[in-house]
């Protein structure tokens, strides 16, 4: 009895150590599945139309795309930027609890162009 019940144990572990696999139910969601908060969302980013629209699950914003900072509500109706990229917004209170502080996805190691032809004349 105890045999079995050491090899009950260890299969379980086993079991529960392994990666998982594919998708989940509640997290680890694609894009266009229904989700509550960004973090149940393989891109991060839980997106909804209006307020009165389901989230779901959506792609990150690209470069020159608009986008919203972090928020604290775990949903956005503007996706945060992709990696490396910075999202150039001006802040502000108001903007940030009616989550309308949108801005456009940059490099922050791009460098600025405009102005550079003339200052080298």
């Amino acid at each position: 009895m105890r045999t079995l019940l050491l090899i009950g144990v260890c299969v379980l572990s086993v079991a529960l150590a392994a990666p998982p696999q594919g998708k989940g139910l509640i997290t680890n969601l694609d894009n266009n599945e229904l989700c509550f908060i960004s973090m149940q969302c393989k891109s991060s980013c839980c997106h909804r139309r209006d307020g009165l629209s389901l989230a779901r699950c959506a792609p990150r914003a690209a470069e020159n795309e608009e986008c919203s900072p972090k928020s604290l509500y775990g949903t956005y109706y503007r996706c945060t930027c992709e990696s490396g990229l910075k999202c150039d917004v001006n802040f502000n209170i108001g903007g940030s609890i009616t989550n309308s502080n949108f801005g456009i996805c940059v490099d922050p190691n791009a460098k600025k162009t405009s102005g550079s032809l003339e200052d080298s004349n």
